[in-house]
């Protein structure tokens, strides 16, 4: 039942970015309202809706976005930086507080950089038959249409205008039947790649009615799930000083800026090493900067990424690189990490459970670890200190700006090297 009436205080923020507030039913999460603040706010069960402010925070600040509260794409934008960088900071310290109270969690490091250079675009028909593109609200079906967004990079925020009209050319294929899809969009080197997914299959007609459409289109390449449609330049990015290939749906680090902060953990960690194995490589955002001192054999699911990867490594200055197609999630590396004296993954968002209990049982000197979730991460860095591991800090990378989402870096080092060590100085 809805209590329209209800005055609350809250208390901090949770892992979502909303405001929790103490009841006597128990916590009431609302969205938008900050720590320290009073407010009235529309409560059903252990949500509710921000209706006033009675009290605002002395950190509160104007959105950057005149959208925000209804586009579910940011969750905090009305905090003040350093009070944001102290929360963001904090979804990773309240993670490992109980598990690693003894672990330092270093200062988060902004990586948002000139902004995000890809974006998940949503098309759907609306009620008047008209095609739309943009976000969708916070735990809703309901489009936001956008026209610009504060958090794209200036390549990135010409994608917008085209997937507008390349959405609508879908509409007029499907003579307005289209199921809802997205339009991945990605600001690269080359241009602007574009890759459709939710269509499924489209026919021979369907296909050469889009590039007749498009064609005049500013586009690097569009694709369908993957399938190229329309290829004009190859879209390429940067990883350090290599050009890479972009092969069409491949991951990619949501700003450059984030990746180079990564990476130059990673590559400051495991300095020295001369053979290094790179779990879930993708392509090679550590195999690429690692290869300039030492030998890397970059392993990941998808073959694609994994080529792309070789090839750049034949840029003057580094190590060949070795790749290997492998599904680590069926198959983690075991006896096969003897012959490494250093290990970085960065695993999907569900972690690398198998491989850390085979790293586990390794005697691997040094492990980086990378990750975009806290628990995962937390759950397979558990695994690893029972198998001997000691975790030497962790750094939080914010390249999610307004969001509830951080990057990580954990290190780690087995603990009869640390105590060699300690013994020798």
């Amino acid at each position: 039942m809805i209590d329209l009436c209800a005055r609350l205080t809250i208390e901090r923020l949770g892992q979502r970015g909303e405001g929790m507030a103490r009841t006597a039913e128990g916590p009431v999460f609302v969205p938008f309202a900050l720590p320290g603040e009073t407010i009235i706010a529309e409560v059903d069960g252990d949500r509710g809706r921000l209706a006033d402010i009675l009290q605002p925070s002395p950190d509160r600040v104007d959105p950057v976005c005149s959208l925000f509260a209804r586009c579910g794409g940011c969750a905090v934008q009305c905090l003040a930086p350093e009070a944001y960088a102290a929360w963001k900071r904090s979804l990773v310290v309240d993670t490992l507080r109980h598990t690693f109270p003894e672990t330092p969690v270093l200062p988060l490091i902004d990586a948002h950089g000139e902004g995000r250079r890809r974006a998940s675009l949503h098309a759907r028909i609306d009620d008047e038959g008209r095609m739309q593109i943009g976000f969708m609200e916070a735990r809703s079906h309901a489009l936001v249409p956008i026209a610009a967004c504060p958090l794209f990079a200036p390549a990135l925020s010409k994608a917008l205008p085209i997937a507008e009209i390349l959405a609508r050319a879908i509409g007029e294929i499907f003579q307005g039947k289209a199921k809802p899809f997205d339009l991945v969009a990605t600001a690269t080197l080359s241009g602007l790649d574009i890759d459709l997914r939710g269509l499924g299959p489209l026919t021979k007609a369907q296909t050469e009615g889009l590039i007749a459409r498009v064609l005049a289109l500013p586009l690097a390449r569009l694709s369908n799930h993957g399938i190229i449609i329309l290829e004009k330049e190859t879209p390429a990015i940067r990883i350090g000083d290599c050009r890479v290939a972009l092969p069409p749906g491949s991951f990619l680090q949501a700003t450059e800026a984030g990746e180079r902060e990564l990476a130059k953990k990673v590559t400051q960690a495991l300095a020295g090493r001369r053979k290094i194995a790179d779990l879930f490589a993708g392509l090679g955002t550590f195999s690429l900067p690692l290869a300039k001192t030492a030998r890397v054999h970059a392993f990941d699911l998808e073959k694609a990424p994994l080529t792309a990867l070789m090839k750049a490594s034949h840029a003057p200055g580094l190590h060949p690189v070795e790749i290997e197609a492998r599904d680590l999630f069926r198959r983690p590396l075991t006896e096969e990490l003897a012959q490494f004296d250093a290990i970085v993954f960065d695993p999907p968002r569900a972690g690398a459970e198998q491989q850390a209990h085979a790293l586990a049982a390794s005697e691997v000197p040094i492990v980086a670890g990378v990750s975009c979730n806290p628990q995962t991460f937390a759950r397979d860095a558990a695994i690893l200190r029972a198998g001997g591991y000691h975790l030497r800090e962790v750094t939080p990378i914010d390249q999610f700006r307004f969001s509830p989402h951080v990057e990580l870096v954990g290190l780690f080092e087995r603990e009869t090297r640390k105590k060699k060590r300690r013994l020798l100085g």
